[in-house]
């Protein structure tokens, strides 16, 4: 079987069920495991995506009200490496190559079967769900269920039970400001945290400061979509520089983590289990009164502004 994976999560997938040699080819954003970038990339931005913030959110939303997609997909090289299986999505047009840019790239083609394979994750059901579709579709079925059933076995070791939960505001974009959504509010709740302005299963929001002011958050996480730490540290200016911002509790009393949102917070595949330690590891730092060892280094998640240091375990 020869796979393309055109989104980072069902690569992620693919080589937990043990499939990586069946890999082909994949998406620009696909970087983990480490080896997948030594694949041909099939996609990429029609944006600059070393804009700032606000210019890349302008860019994105030019493109989808002209009805143009986002990504492109090499059509031509796509059909050269003459895959049995695609693996897209069709949940959001900013994350991935959509099913209707990949059936566009093949659409030409004639004579060969593919199955183009697309995921849709709105919550930790639908990620448990895409997951066993991914594996159903790679003949993996029993190792798709051994995998889900770990994750959800870790998950509810971590989950908190306290009565007093830190309300957490999980920032997924900067400029303009958005709440994450989708899965991030029930990993916030397993990590013992009470996620703000965002629902469980419902799109990102945007949100306005005054929203953030009456929400009141404890601890603030900054995790925009498609950032790592440092590209998201780069881009806080734009926030410390509001005297609304500054003049929240959470950050006039240094509870704001920067964390790797692209890796972690956005990728809905088995790494979700990575961010509920990730959140847990955040709760329990700022928890802390003499801010303590954290188990991530400062390449997962770092204290912002960083003060204090994160250590390793």
């Amino acid at each position: 079987m020869r796979i393309v994976s055109l989104i980072a999560s069902a690569t992620e997938i693919t080589c937990a069920l043990g499939l990586r040699a069946a890999l082909v080819g994949r998406s620009h954003e696909c970087d983990t495991p480490e080896d997948v970038r030594a694949l041909p990339a099939l996609t990429n931005t029609k944006f600059d995506t070393d804009l700032p913030s606000k210019a890349i959110d302008t860019a994105v939303k030019s493109l989808v009200s002209d009805g143009l997609a986002v990504y492109h997909v090499d059509s031509a090289q796509l059909r050269t490496l003459a895959p049995d299986v695609i693996l897209t999505q069709d949940q959001c047009e900013v994350c991935a190559a959509s099913l209707k840019d990949v059936e566009a790239a093949v659409c030409d083609w004639v004579g060969r079967p593919v199955r183009i394979v697309s995921l849709h994750p709105e919550c930790l059901a639908d990620i448990w769900n895409d997951i066993r579709t991914v594996g159903k579709a790679l003949n993996c079925e029993e190792r798709a269920t051994a995998l889900i059933k770990d994750a959800e076995t870790h998950i509810s070791a971590v989950a908190g039970h306290s009565e007093n939960r830190p309300k957490i505001l999980c920032v997924e974009w900067i400029d303009p400001l958005m709440s994450a959504g989708h899965w991030i509010p029930e990993l916030i709740t397993a990590a013992g945290g009470l996620s703000l302005l965002a629902e469980t299963g419902g799109p990102s929001p945007y949100i306005s400061m005054d929203q953030i002011i009456a929400a009141d958050p404890d601890i603030i996480v900054v995790a925009p979509c498609g950032f790592d730490v440092e590209r998201s540290t780069s881009e806080m200016a734009v926030l410390d520089d509001d005297p609304a911002w500054r003049g929240l509790r959470a950050v006039r009393e240094q509870r704001v983590a920067i964390a790797d949102g692209n890796r972690y917070f956005n990728r809905p595949s088995l790494s979700v289990v990575d961010t509920v330690d990730i959140l847990k590891d955040i709760l329990v730092y700022f928890g802390d009164e003499s801010g303590g060892d954290a188990k991530f280094d400062n390449s997962v998640w770092r204290h912002w502004p960083s003060s204090k240091s994160i250590g390793r375990v």
